[in-house]
């Protein structure tokens, strides 16, 4: 088993005890809710007659039905609008710190959590979503826990889990033109597969990693869980202290001093022992697209579609059901599929710097006719800061739609969806059959810059090859 790593020392750290099962029980830090898996967590305690365990570590925002467009009251979805009354009255009754519009602070979980300096390196995180694993690029451990979990640990401040191993995943050398954090991510879920982390946490070191800003890092850890690791982290450096300093959560003065040093002291050391590591060579990843029906059908946008012969056991059926679905064949070239939408947001790709990213390609271009592009901020404040710097007017001149913070278009599960057999380029996570809303639907993964440069072209485009970029 690993020892001395990152994750070894959080979890020893946060131990409660360890259950006839063979499980521990894990003491939470920072617990994260939002407006979907909380009704029947709180009605849970409710019937219990009990208390939220720890208010002061548990921060509630809403997200996932939140609408884009307008965010008026009442929200015209019915179920969004029962939803949202839920989440405000329980908040209300259990004393839980609430980041709504009001506040300034609203936005997508996974994005305001390391944006105002909540999720800091050493914590134990969850929250009711699988993406939890996004603040692992603090130097913490996020666990995405069900609707079942989030109720015990509002009334625990615990979960159980099993031990993980962990896996070293280096990424050495430098990145080409046009290749940014969600190439890499997805470079290495091709490699790995989708099933690769299976009972192991990802440990992402190397000097492309290492090299990365905090934001990108946060792409990097938040699909981790696409690969099948329940967690994957940075080690805490001089990066993430400055990133931290200063925000709103964040310890201060002298209290940020001993904090950095804790900091410190947990990043796995030179006498770190791992369960597996795995090298990739950062100068061999392109820009990448997936092709099919998950985040590991992926291919370089200069490459051909795999044939089936390249695919093993149920991986086989998987292919072909992604290449019916995707209306694709092997051999196909990738690049010059037309398109109908193209997204930019969501948890994976919605803070400044993706917004930037997008902005710096599209800058002097328009949309495609075709094409309806839609510019989702992934909080408040980015949005706040984007139209400070002028982002907004950039897409909105090329003929982008410009929303409010949400989880818009990634899951489909308010008014931002595809319909019919649209085709759409993502900066998402998912590409499930039916993720984005509708059940004929077709998703490609892409970076803010595949999504800004294919936007731009009506179809899959290697954005290394815009003028813009």
């Amino acid at each position: 088993m690993s020892e001395r790593t990152l994750y070894d020392k959080i979890w020893d750290s946060h131990i409660v005890t360890r259950l006839d099962s063979g499980e521990y029980q894990l003491f939470i830090g920072l617990h994260l809710i939002h407006e979907v898996t909380t009704p029947q967590a709180f009605a849970s305690l409710k019937e219990h007659g009990s208390k939220v365990a720890f208010p002061d570590r548990t921060v509630a925002t809403a997200d996932h039905i939140t609408p884009t467009l307008s965010q008026l009251r009442p929200f015209k979805d019915d179920q969004a609008e029962a939803m949202m009354l839920a989440l405000e009255r329980n908040v209300d009754e259990f004393g839980v710190r609430f980041l709504n519009w009001d506040s300034g602070m609203q936005g997508i979980v996974h994005v305001i959590g390391p944006e105002l300096g909540l999720s800091q390196p050493g914590m134990t995180i969850a929250c009711g979503d699988s993406h939890t694993s996004t603040h692992g690029a603090m130097g913490s451990l996020g666990f995405g826990v069900g609707t079942t979990e989030v109720g015990f640990v509002l009334e625990t401040q615990t979960i159980v889990l099993n031990r993980l191993k962990v896996h070293r995943v280096a990424v050495d050398g430098e990145l080409g033109r046009g290749v940014f954090a969600k190439d890499v991510i997805l470079r290495i879920i091709h490699d790995l597969g989708i099933k690769g982390g299976l009972g192991y946490a990802y440990e992402y070191a190397g000097e492309v990693i290492e090299s990365m800003a905090m934001e990108d890092r946060m792409t990097v850890c938040n699909m981790s869980v696409e690969g099948g690791a329940r967690i994957g982290y940075v080690n805490p450096d001089e990066t993430t202290y400055a990133y931290l300093e200063g925000r709103e959560f964040s310890p201060k003065g002298e209290d940020f001093d001993r904090a950095k040093e804790y900091w410190k002291s947990i990043a796995s050391g030179p006498d770190a022992v791992y369960d597996r590591e795995t090298v990739i060579d950062g100068r061999t990843i392109e820009p990448m697209v997936t092709w099919g029906i998950n985040p590991g059908h992926s291919a370089g946008i200069s490459e051909k579609l795999p044939s089936l012969g390249s695919f093993t056991g149920e991986d086989v059926k998987t292919a072909e059901q992604g290449y019916a679905h995707m209306a694709l064949k092997p051999g196909d070239a990738i690049a010059g599929t037309k398109i109908d939408v193209a997204f930019l947001g969501s948890c994976t790709n919605s803070r400044i710097s993706d917004l930037r990213e997008g902005a710096k390609i599209i800058k002097g271009y328009k949309v495609n006719p075709k094409v309806k592009m839609l510019v989702v901020p992934g909080s408040q404040r980015v949005k706040a800061r984007a139209e400070k710097e002028g982002l907004h007017e950039i897409f909105l001149e090329a003929g982008a739609e410009w929303r409010e913070a949400g989880c818009s278009m990634c899951l489909g599960m308010n008014e931002d969806k595809l319909f019919g057999t649209e085709r759409s380029i993502s900066t998402s996570n998912r590409n499930f059959i039916g993720r984005q809303g509708s059940p004929r639907g077709r998703t490609h993964l892409g970076s803010p810059a595949t999504v800004a440069a294919s936007a731009i072209e009506g179809c899959l485009a290697n954005p290394a090859e815009m003028a813009g970029e």
